[in-house]
Order: structure tokens, then sequence, then C-alpha cells
């Protein structure tokens, strides 16, 4: 348990650095922007690319880790939006973020250099797998379910259809640097291209920078969220998120036999804490932004703790 944890404590104490150089004013708050643009738009592409160029996925159907992830989260999802319309009270549309908060991990700028320390190149695999289809699934899912919260609570039927949806979340898609990495990085996989040399070189370089700057970016970007009212739900919606989520990927992984590597890069990835785009959906929707606000910053602040737990029971 000790071994590990000295594997996953780095993970956070990087965010705390990024936290603690905007709160004390050693870099202003926009250089962190500038630094999550860099990794999400220059280094993450080049580490995803590199690690599909070179994958090997052992003969495993990347459907089965999709399989395994998103069962996981519908039933979390479901959990956080009925607890917090049926016990709390709240109206949908806060449903729907209780549901956001409660599955949308941060599988980008924590999960992958989480996985990537404490599993290992296959576990990368699977999460750049997962990636491919994570943002698009969760977005659409959490755009046409708030469309659909506002509609009933309306009385009406305005608002986007979901072919308008489609094709916007499509255009998005198509323009995204991680696509275009993750595309790039299949295309020279099954073309058998070859991949060495000084090219190689370069996107190492580029992809290895990608893990600390992204926990680092992560943790200045941090001072603009806080605990705000409604703490109750926050409360509810961050032990699914840290707990629930987590256990019913172990649960569907096993149900499917994936493999130990493959179980263990997904179950990490579930447990670390909530991701910025439930922010994102809250604040699009302008509803919800204490309760996402809340959800990140507590799952942050106690997933040091929960994370290391799930990477002993996987690793053990």
């Amino acid at each position: 348990m000790y071994a590990i944890a000295l594997d996953v404590l780095p993970v956070f104490i990087m965010i705390f650095i990024g936290y603690a150089i905007v709160r004390f004013g050693v870099l202003r708050p926009e250089i962190g922007d500038a630094l999550g643009e860099f990794v999400f738009n220059v280094s993450m592409p080049a580490l995803l690319f590199r690690t599909l160029a070179e994958a090997e996925v052992g003969g495993q159907s990347p459907w089965l880790i999709w399989v395994a992830y998103f069962g996981g989260v519908a039933v979390t999802w479901a959990a956080g939006h009925l607890v917090v319309t049926r016990v709390f009270g709240l109206d949908e549309r806060v449903g729907v973020l209780a549901g956001v908060s409660s599955a949308f991990a941060n599988n980008l700028f924590i999960g992958l250099p989480l996985v990537q320390r404490v599993v290992g190149e296959q576990g990368v695999v699977a999460i750049t797998i997962l990636i491919s289809a994570h943002l698009p699934v969760m977005m659409v899912a959490g755009t046409l379910l708030m469309e659909r919260a506002e509609r009933r609570m309306n009385g009406k039927a305005a608002g986007h259809s979901l072919g308008q949806i489609l094709r916007q979340v499509g255009r998005n898609l198509i323009r995204n640097p991680l696509v275009v990495g993750i595309v790039l990085g299949a295309f020279v996989r099954v073309t058998g291209l070859p991949f060495g040399g000084m090219a190689k070189t370069i996107v190492d370089q580029i992809g290895g920078i990608a893990g600390a700057a992204a926990l680092i970016s992560l943790g200045m970007a941090l001072r603009k969220y806080g605990v705000s009212d409604g703490i109750r739900p926050a409360l509810v919606t961050s032990t699914f998120k840290l707990l629930l989520l987590p256990a019913m990927v172990l649960a569907m992984s096993r149900l499917i036999g994936l493999s130990a590597n493959w179980e263990a890069g997904l179950v990490l990835t579930s447990s670390v804490p909530t991701g910025i785009n439930a922010w994102l959906i809250a604040n699009r929707f302008g509803v919800g932004q204490g309760l996402a606000s809340s959800s990140i910053t507590i799952t942050t602040a106690l997933g040091v703790v929960t994370v290391t737990l799930w990477a002993w029971l996987v690793g053990g």
C-alpha cells in the first residue's frame, strides 16, 4: 500500500504545485490557461499519436473497453441524477449536472498521467482507446439530457434537435487536436508506416512532457473553482464519482473479462476527480454551477486517498 501511495501521491502533488504557483503569485492564472492549451493542442496529441502508433492490443477488442467503462458511467450517472432530484428535490436540469459530476472523470489531465505512471504503456493504450470516444459520448449525452430537461420544464419543444447537436459535435471533433492525434496514430499503426528516427525522437520529447504539464496546468486552473452553496448534493456526487464509478467499472471489466492491465487502467482513470467539463456544461446552460464547482474541488481534495485505495485494489 505504501509503495502504491508513492506512485499516486506525486500526481496530486503536481496539481497542488500548480495551485500554489497561482495562489502565491509566482505566475499569473493566464499562464496556466496557456499551459493548458499547449497540453491540449500539442503535447497530449503527440502522446496519443505515439501510443496508438506503437500500440499492441494483444488480440482484445477495443469495444470491450467502451462497454466496460460506459456501462459503469450509465449506472453512476443515473444514481447521481436520481438522488439529487428525488432526495434533495432539485429540478431535472440540476439532476443532469449531478449525473455529469458523478460520472465525468478527468481522464485527460489526471487519468492519463496516473495510468502512465502506475500501470504503464498497456494501460495507456486502454485509456487512449477510451479517450477517442469519451469526450463526444459524454458531451452529447450531457447536452441532450440538459436540452430535454429544459424543454420539460418550459413545457415547449424549443431547443436544438439531435441532428443539430450531432452536427455541432462532429464539427468540433474534426478540429479537435486530440482526435487528430488519435486518428493519425491509428493510421500509422494499421498501415504499418515506419515511425522512427528523428520524427520519433521529436514526438517522444513533446509527448513526454504531457503528463506533468497537464497536472500543473490543472492545479493552476483550480483557483477558479471552490466549494459553493449546496454542499450536501456535492458530497453525494463526489462520493459517487470517487467510489461508485470505479466500483461499477471494475465490476463490468471483470464481467466481460478484460485483461489485468486494461482493467487496471480503466478503474484508475474512472477513480480520478470530476472533470472540468462538468463546469463547462453548467456554465453553458446557466444552472448547477455551484454543484459542478464543489464536485470538482471536493473530488480533487479527497482523490489522493481514494485513488490510492483503487490503485492498491487493482494492483493487488
